[in-house]
């Protein structure tokens, strides 16, 4: 698979992230740089903890595909 197109890479990086925040709440930790849970909050304005954030965003995603 290649994915060469802006639309494609800006989703694949939200599935990535939504990955991500699925292992935050499984307690492991991706990275040393901010949270995937820090980044969802902060670039679409989410509000909650975790399992809330994680509900939200994928309602969100459910939007764009």
């Amino acid at each position: 698979m290649v994915i060469t197109e802006p639309n494609q890479i800006e989703l694949y990086r939200l599935l990535t992230l939504r990955a991500g925040l699925r292992l935050e709440l499984r307690g492991l930790k991706i990275s040393k740089g901010r949270s995937c849970y820090a980044i969802i909050k902060q670039e679409l304005g989410f509000k909650g903890n975790k399992a809330q954030v994680l509900e939200q965003f994928e309602e969100f995603l459910g939007t764009i595909k």
